[in-house]
């Protein structure tokens, strides 16, 4: 019989858990990206009817409506959320009561805020009364939302991503489906608010399918303290990025309006539908899996490369047809040629959204192992850009002033990556070689025959091409065993 020593024994279970946390967040990802298409298909198809049906001044409003909620909702929590997913140790009941508890009285009282404050938000943005609506739907909305924390924060934590798949899709089906027929049928900004409740209600009755928690009133002292370390630094990052993103959406309403915001949203709309698909996904699984690797700085790299490698190569494609695609895509479709002053902010967008997918995940890499201290510098640093260069280029350019700020802001997202890099030592050639040369040759081939597309069938044509073109660069690149090393990658989900 061998002799195994304490060293090795920790060794060991180390080494087994990391394979599980492995196995576990591989499984996560491609069950959410491959789930998570339909749900994106699904609001491909609603965003592309909704902008056909709508006139861009209603789709600012929803936009501006949108960014009022999603303010005030910060206030609705203080980082105990994210507190219990990134803890180490065993989560208690105590936690959950506490963190239940608190989120609720914030939400209770963030609610009653909402509607007292109601007649300044109605005059100071000349919302009419559907939009008040809206408003209102969306404050319900928020304290539903808030119901299902619980549930969705324990998935989480045990990286069980594909059980959050279904409510996901029951609340993405509600949504769409009443948007757009409440539109077809021409109730405009109403549209929205039918949607949002019909979204609330599905959402929290089906998490609770999925997940059964009984709800516990409690708040405990030791545990409130202990989770209020993490969540407090945390929650001030969230602060500063509401204030950046929703708090200059408000602010911007009455620089270049609500038919300017309509364009601004339509462009941001479009060029982060991609991230919707692949970044969100992957932010969701890494946070908690990063957290567990944290203290295996080699592996946490690997980890980081694999992660930021098969999202740039699922991202980047994307975002580069679109850009070629829109122009003679707004020709085509009928009723679409109003979005025409948009094309400028989109392909500022795609720019932004390009450097965003390796930005957040990066510092989701600095919030999962504590450096929440460099999160809080960048995000100041963006809130600082933000307010310093989008007010002004508004004024001075207008709606299009806007995506020159995002421009800026975008670029200066490369500063997160010398700051990951003080922590863990990951290799960001490892990471674009590959996706930059696809990329590229995907391109050449787009320049040179995209004025070929005068239809919906030519063009369907011409992105299929340039697909198998990126997807022949990457063998050349990675060698054909590249694919098979990626399926068999993948296949630990079924082990």
């Amino acid at each position: 019989m061998l002799d195994i020593t304490p060293d090795e024994t920790q060794e060991i279970k180390l080494e087994i858990e990391y394979q599980e946390v492995k196995r576990r967040s591989v499984a996560s990802v491609m069950g959410l990206i491959t789930r998570t298409f339909a749900i994106q298909i699904i609001s491909f198809v609603a965003t592309l009817t909704l902008t056909i049906f709508l006139d861009p001044s209603i789709y600012g409003i929803f936009y501006l409506v949108s960014s009022v909620v999603n303010f005030l909702a910060y206030f609705s929590d203080i980082g105990l959320a994210a507190a219990l997913i990134q803890k180490k140790e065993k989560i208690t009941d105590k936690d959950l009561s506490t963190t239940f508890t608190v989120q609720q009285i914030l939400v209770l009282l963030l609610l009653a805020v909402l509607f007292i404050a109601s007649p300044f938000i109605k005059s100071a943005y000349h919302i009419d009364q559907t939009g008040m609506y809206l408003l209102y739907a969306m404050g319900i909305s928020l304290f539903l939302s808030s119901l299902k924390t619980i549930p969705s924060i324990m998935l989480e934590r045990e990286i069980k991503f594909n059980k959050l798949i279904l409510p996901q899709i029951l609340e993405t089906l509600s949504f769409n489906f009443v948007a757009v027929f409440f539109a077809w049928k021409g109730y405009g900004v109403t549209a929205f608010t039918y949607a949002v409740l019909a979204r609330g209600i599905v959402g929290l009755v089906s998490m609770y399918i999925v997940y059964p928690w009984k709800p516990v009133i409690g708040i405990y002292r030791e545990s409130l303290k202990s989770l209020l370390r993490f969540g407090l630094p945390y929650q001030a990052n969230t602060f500063l990025a509401v204030l950046k993103d929703d708090g200059m959406t408000m602010i911007l309403t009455g620089i270049i309006g609500t038919t300017g915001l309509g364009y601004i949203g339509w462009a941001s709309r479009w060029a982060n539908l991609p991230l919707r698909i692949v970044m969100d996904n992957l932010t969701m699984v890494s946070f908690p899996t990063f957290a567990r690797l944290q203290h295996d700085k080699e592996k946490l790299a690997h980890a980081i490369e694999i992660s930021l490698k098969y999202m740039c190569l699922a991202a980047f494609p994307v975002l580069i047809g679109m850009g070629f695609f829109a122009l003679p895509l707004i020709h085509i479709i009928p009723k679409y040629i109003k979005w025409l002053p948009a094309l400028i902010p989109l392909y500022i967008y795609i720019y932004n959204s390009a450097w965003a997918s390796i930005s957040t995940s990066l510092t989701n890499l600095l919030n999962a192992t504590g450096h929440i201290k460099s999160t809080f510098k960048l995000m100041l640093m963006w809130t600082g850009l933000t307010w310093l260069t989008t007010p002004f280029l508004a004024i001075k350019f207008g709606y299009l002033g806007v995506t020159y700020a995002v421009a800026i802001i975008a670029t200066s997202s490369i500063v997160t990556i010398f700051m990951a890099r003080k922590y863990v030592h990951f290799s960001m050639i490892n990471i674009l070689k590959t996706p930059l040369s696809a990329i590229f040759t995907m391109s050449i081939f787009l320049t040179i025959f995209i004025h070929l597309g005068t239809s919906i069938l030519s063009l369907a044509a011409i992105g299929i091409i340039s697909g198998a073109i990126f997807i022949g660069t990457i063998a050349l690149v990675e060698g054909p065993s590249f694919f098979t090393q990626t399926l068999r990658y993948f296949k630990l989900k079924h082990d």
